[in-house]
Parts: C-alpha cells; structure tokens; sequence
C-alpha cells in the first residue's frame, strides 16, 4: 500500500500542474470557437431580418423599426441592435445600445466583428450591410452578449481539472492493480514449474478470469464512438458533393464503393446514325447520380439502351457522364425472356402493386419468380467480379434485388451492405398474399442496413419478418438477428441535390413562364398548373384531373383562365395494366376538354412524351401550382424539385398525405387524392393564394431541403456504413483479446 501511494500521488500531482498550466490555453479556445459561433449568428440572424427590415427602413417608422428591433433581442444572447445609415449616422438603435459605440467605431475582419470589454462586461459586436433592390442602405449592427462564455469557461475548466485528476487516479489504481496481479501470476507459474506442472498447464488456468472486464471496457467503448459518430451525423453542417467527399475520406478512406440498381443512370440508344444519350425519368436515377458524381465508384445497372452495348469496353465498362467523366457503368445484359420475367413479371406485375396498395392487384407466377431468382445471381455474379476487395461498400437500390443482399453475403462474408427500398412496405397482412414472402425476407436480411423513406415502413417492416421468419427482433435498437447476422433497418428520407445542376442553364422564372406558353400555345396570362410522373397508377393521376373538372364546376370563372399540363413519360408499356391506365388517363383528358374547351382553350394539355430534365425545370418554373396525388408513394421527388426550381419562392405546392415527403413539407397544401372536392378547393386556395403567402410558404420548404438534401442522405448511409466496418474491426480484436485471455500461453 505504502509503495502504491508512492507511485499514485506524484502521478496526481504532475497531472494537476499539467491542466493547470493548460488553463489559459482552454480559455483561448473557448473564446475563439465562440466568437466564431457568434459571427455564423450574426449573419444568420442578417439574413433572416434582411427584408422585412428593409421595408421598415424605406417606410421611414421609427416606431415601427423600434418596435421589430425590440421583438427580435427577445433572444437572451442578443444584447443590442443598431442601424446606422450611409452618412454614419446611428438612426435606429434599441435602448440597451451600448453608449461608447456608434456608427464611426472601427469594426475588423472578415465577419465585420469585434470583441469589446465593457464596465458590464464583453460584448461581440457585428456589422453587416442591409441592401434592398442591390443597393446598400445601411448596416446593422448586433451586439451579443457575452457572459454566457465567462460562465462556461469556467465550468469547463472546472470539469478539466475534475477529469485530470480523476483519470490519474483511475491510471494509477489500473497500474497498480496490474502490477499486482502480474506479479501473482509470475510467483505463481514459477511455483508450478518447480513443482513439475508449468510445462503443460496453461495460464487460462491459472484463476486469471479478473482481467475479462478489460474487453467489456473495450464494448464500452464502441458505444462511445457509435454516439460519437451520432453525433456527427445529426451535426448542422452544409451537405455538399465536397462534404460527401470528406465523409468517404475521413469515414471510408481507401474503401471500396458499389452501387447496384436496375435503371441505369445514362442510357444510349440509337437516333438515326446517330447515338442520344438519355437521363431517365426516374427519382432513384435523380438522387443516386449526384453521388456517384461526389464519390466516385461503379454503378452496375442493367444496359438497357439500343446503343448500349456499342459504348462499352471489353468489360462492359463505360465511364459517365460523357462531359466530365467521373465514374463507370458496369451494364449486365438480360434476354428478352429474364427481363419480361424479371422485370414486367415479378417486380412490376407482382411487387410494385403489393407494396403500394393502390387497388391494382399484384398477380404472381411461378415462371416470372424463376426469372427473377436467375436474375438476382447474375448481378450477384457481377458484383463479386467488380469487387477488388474482400469487403466492400454496396448500396443495393430498389425492390428488383430482394434476394441480391443474401447471394453476396454467401460470396462476401466481410462485405458492407446496405439496400434500400425506394417504395413503400406494406403492413404484414398485405405481404403475406406474396408466395416467396420468407424467400424474400430471408434475402433482405442478408444485408448490413435496410433502409426506408420512413419510419412508419421500417416498423411495417420489423413486423414482418417477425410474422412469418423465426428471428430475434430488438425493437428499440430496430435490429433483426437472423441465421446468425444483425441486420438494422433504419429510414433515410431521400431527396435531391443542392442546388440542382438543371438550374444553372435556366432563364429568369418570368421567361420560362413566357415561353412555355408560347410553345403551349396560351394566353400570356393564363394560369398553369403541373404534373410531372411516370404514367403509373399510384401516381394519381385520374383523381388529378377529376379534381381540375371538379374545381371547374364548382368555380367556372376558371374556365378559360386556368390550365393543367400534365407530363406524364410513358413506362412498362408492355404490361396490360399501364396500357389499361394510359387509355384511361387520354380518354378522362379528352372528356373534361370536350366539356369545357373551347377554340384556342383545352383545360387539360396532355404529354405523353419523355422530356428531359433541363425542360422539366422549366414547366416548374413557369407554373402557378404543382400537383401530386400520388395514391401511395415511398417520397415522391417532384414535390422536391418544384421547390428546389423556384428560387423566386414563388408557386404552391398541393402534396398527397400518402407520400413521404408529406411527412417532410407540411407548408404544402396536404390534401386527400381520393377526396375529389378538397383537392378542387385546394386548387383553388392555390390559385388564388396571396404573393407573401406563397413567399413564407416556399422559403420553409426550400430550406427544409437545402438542409436535408441528397448529400445528406447519402453520407447518413456512408456514416452507417463506416460505423459498421469500425465496429466490426473493433469487435474482431476484441474476441482476439478474450480468446487469448481465456486460452493464454503455455509456458
């Protein structure tokens, strides 16, 4: 004991001198990251006043502008505001305004801000330019206050100090208590092998069991790092193709990235004697490609295109996108007979109607589930092929790959995999009516992660396979145990890029309105609403326009005022439902034109043609409304990106309840699809929905989604990835650790 205090009390006192001598440093840093913090907030804050109170300013009320000033310091960190206009003359100002600062006081650095002790205390102050119609009128001037900082240095030096001298005495008691029982362990074995018994008895046993709990601290401290990396992930950062490529480098460096889908992203076919290549009208294509552009990788798709095999190298490899070439396609060529299987049969024919729930019924035939087994090796096949490394990093997309996940388990055992599935997941009573229901989740859970929209179908999801596969299901972690493997099901909410690269070619919102008028041929001030879908049942589109006839028959003043265009690009054509629904949706366009058309008027404008990205953004920046009714939706990615085209915060959004991203944008106007007369009456509210209105309304939607964009989703995932990797690393030194502390060495 004497000896223990020897060594554990200069260790406490050296470390005590050691975060006392690093005080001033903390003090240093903590004022830094909080002065950084405040001049972030100070912008913000300039932003978001940036308007209204140029409006104020210009009305010349100083009552008014007192009065906006005195409602925004309600904020406990926000000291003072000022308002100095050109001349440096401080018009505005709140009472608190610190009396020995004004307009001339000299403000430094690149945030416009500085820090000033006063009697009372610091103060940070910030000056930035307030502008209307891009001419400067003033700066405003924001004054935080700063005892806030003072209290918390001080608490985190006190818990520094706490923590030093704490971990000292935890070192000391370790090292001790080692020392100690390495010792006995030594006295020990020399008292065996004089006896005659060290040379075959192991150390296991030798009553050594007391250094197990070092593992447990080892598990402990996986949980750290997974909050950690939490942590990182709910952080509000800016989600950009740079940030995404700082996640793969600091999260996944020198991993390997596959991405596996049906649809892929460009598609070559024949024009003549020429080769066209086409983006599809797909919203996995939309969303997925801006990552592949970030981080790089092999993106394996069925090659679909007439000129597809004529592009691509001995490999089946070609690299995309043609004008900045920054990733491969790797294309698996399907017959005639695996894809009108595979694709039309058993996912279109059989899944695609099971998951949605939209009153069509799934049918499923032996021959199409064949196609679609046989279907799933080979790409299975391919990816063990384009895999250079034992274990990488595969994103399987959609619900054409149910069994993929397990069939490159069997060839990757170390492999992380993570598939998700864009549609929705049914409650288990509606899957059950699949034959090859345990088939299929037996071959999802052969993934790392499953992923959803939302939450609501992970926990269809989880009740599931609890119905029909005998599986340990741990609900608060949302984690299945099945033949062995975890698998975690979680939701990522996909959405899009930010900003869209289809804007940067795009003319002024007040010429795409002309325009497409003009090439609609339609009076210049006619009011247009859109639809942009696949021509898909569970898009809604009859109850779309059963709503634009009802809002004519309850509001005729429409009537030569308003048009719907709907873009509709045709899909699965060789299906007998969606040549049954195209027929359905021209015959009700004709009907409601016949009955209230009228030369040089159609209410309805019809397109049944694919149109490319670039013309899409166009009709959402020339219309008034965006409609979608879908019946059933995993998300739905046009409510997105008619948000993301209007810049001018402009136009109303009408979202069905029964999509994803309903859940995401309550700022729509969020209706019923099969309640015919709210979507008329919402139809109309849009119509007729104030400019402010719409103003306020937008600006929530578009930050929600510069916020939590593609890049977001996409690192989330990449985020989950890495998490799984390092924890498994981590648990295979750990069960090293035990296995060698349980056996031990033979002396």
């Amino acid at each position: 004991m004497r000896l223990s205090l020897k060594f554990i009390l200069p260790l406490v006192l050296v470390l005590a001198l050691i975060t006392y001598a690093l005080m001033p440093l903390v003090d240093q840093l903590t004022l830094k990251w909080f002065v950084r913090d405040l001049d972030i907030r100070s912008k913000l804050i300039t932003d978001t006043m940036q308007l209204p109170l140029a409006e104020l300013i210009q009305s010349d009320s100083r009552a008014k502008v007192s009065n906006f000033f005195n409602r925004v310091i309600r904020d406990e960190r926000l000291y003072a505001l000022g308002f100095c206009v050109q001349a440096n003359e401080l018009k505005f100002k709140t009472q608190t305004f610190p009396i020995d600062f004004n307009c001339t006081s000299e403000v430094k650095g690149e945030n416009q801000s500085v820090v000033i002790k006063l009697s009372k205390g610091s103060l940070h102050f910030a000056k930035h330019a307030i502008d209307s119609e891009g001419k400067v009128i003033g700066q405003l001037i924001l004054v935080h206050d700063m005892s806030f900082i003072e209290r918390r240095s001080s608490d985190t030096k006190k818990y520094i100090f706490y923590l030093f001298i704490g971990l000292g005495i935890v070192i000391s008691l370790m090292t001790v208590v080692i020392a100690q029982l390495s010792w006995r362990g030594w006295v020990a074995g020399m008292r065996a092998l004089l006896k005659g018994e060290g040379l075959v008895k192991p150390l296991s046993q030798m009553n050594r069991p007391e250094l197990l709990p070092l593992a447990k601290d080892l598990r402990a401290l996986v949980r750290d790092l997974e909050s950690d990396r939490r942590a990182k992930d709910e952080s509000p950062i800016s989600w950009t193709p740079k940030t995404l490529k700082a996640v793969l480098h600091d999260e996944l460096a020198g991993d390997e990235i596959l991405i596996v889908s049906n649809r892929e992203p460009y598609i070559h076919n024949w024009k003549g004697e020429k080769i066209e290549v086409q983006v599809p009208a797909s919203g996995l294509v939309t969303a997925l490609e801006p990552i592949m552009r970030a981080c790089s990788g092999t993106w394996i798709a069925h090659g679909s295109g007439s000129a597809d095999r004529d592009v691509v190298d001995k490999q089946d490899h070609v690299r995309v996108p043609l004008e900045h070439p920054s990733y491969q396609i790797r294309r698996v060529w399907l017959t005639k007979e695996e894809e009108n299987g595979y694709y039309y049969g058993f996912a279109n024919e059989g899944i695609w109607p099971l998951c949605h729930i939209a009153h069509t019924r799934p049918t499923f035939r032996t021959q199409d589930w064949k196609h679609y087994s046989e279907v799933n090796k080979k790409f299975a096949k391919v990816v063990v092929e384009e895999a250079k490394t034992e274990d990488p990093v595969i994103l399987l997309q959609d619900y054409h790959f149910a069994l993929l996940p397990k069939l490159i388990r069997e060839e990757l055992p170390h492999a992380t995999i993570i598939t998700f599935w864009h549609i929705p997941w049914p409650n288990p009573e509606a899957f059950g009516i699949c034959p090859w229901r345990e088939e299929i989740l037996a071959g999802l859970l052969g993934s790392s992660v499953v992923g959803f929209h939302t939450r609501f179908h992970c926990n269809n999801f989880i009740d599931t396979v609890d119905r029909f596969l005998e599986a340990r299901i741990d609900k608060e972690t949302s984690t299945i145990s099945y033949g062995g493997k975890l698998t975690s099901v979680k939701n990522y909410p996909i959405s899009i890029e930010w900003p869209s690269r289809w804007l940067k070619k795009q003319k002024p919102v007040n010429e795409c309105r002309a325009e497409i008028r003009t090439i609609n041929n339609m009076p210049k001030d006619i009011l247009l609403g859109i639809g942009v879908d696949r021509l898909d049942y569970t898009k809604g589109i009859l109850e779309r326009f059963m709503a634009v006839e009802r809002l004519l028959e309850l509001y005729p003043e429409w009537i030569g005022k308003f048009t719907f265009v709907q873009i509709a690009a045709p899909t699965r054509t060789s299906i007998d439902q969606y040549q049954n629904f195209e027929s359905q949706v021209r015959a009700m366009a004709r009907k409601i034109n016949d009955r209230f058309g009228r030369p040089g008027y159609e209410p309805i404008c019809l397109k049944v043609e694919h149109h490319e990205p670039d013309m899409i953004y166009e009709y959402y920046r020339g219309a008034d409304a965006c409609m979608v009714t879908s019946l059933h939706d995993g998300m739905n990615l046009v409510a997105k990106e008619f948000v993301a085209a209007r810049e001018d915060n402009q136009g109303v959004l009408i979202l069905s309840q029964f999509t994803g991203a309903a859940r995401e944008l309550p700022e729509a106007l969020v209706i019923n699809p099969y309640n015919i007369d709210q979507c008329a009456n919402a139809l109309n509210i849009a119509l007729t929905m104030p400019m402010t209105e719409q103003r306020d309304r937008m600006r929530s939607m578009r930050g929600l989604i510069q916020e939590f964009n593609v890049y977001r989703w996409a690192g989330r995932m990449l985020m989950d990835a890495s998490r799984i990797r390092q924890r498994r690393r981590l648990m295979g030194r750990i069960q090293e650790t035990e296995n060698s502390l349980q056996e031990g060495p033979s002396l």
